[in-house]
């Protein structure tokens, strides 16, 4: 389970770069600015805030949404779930690995 969350959020990191959000698998109520379509959560705007799946505290920059993390605004620092240590690049607030 957590390899697949992993791989979401790894695509969401490219996204983010883009200010475009991805859509993210439902795990629970969908994080604010997010609808559900399907089995996934969909950012409402093109704008809309980065979410990430809830792992421990959410990162520096992000709030707890439901089961989600959401970023306090559309251009929150890019982050992903960390697996081992963080990616050059990137630091560790939590468990997570956010670009420097």
């Amino acid at each position: 389970m957590l390899l697949r969350w992993g791989l979401t959020v790894a695509f969401g990191v490219v996204t983010l770069a883009a200010q475009a959000q991805m859509p993210l698998e439902k795990h629970g109520s969908c994080p604010s600015g997010y609808y559900q379509s399907g089995n996934y959560c969909t950012p409402s705007s093109g704008n809309a805030a980065p979410a990430l799946p809830k792992v421990g505290s959410c990162p520096s920059g992000y709030y707890q949404s439901g089961d989600y993390c959401l970023g306090s605004s559309s251009n929150a620092k890019p982050a992903m779930i960390k697996n081992g240590s963080c990616p050059s690049g990137f630091y560790q607030s939590g468990d997570y690995c956010l670009k420097s």
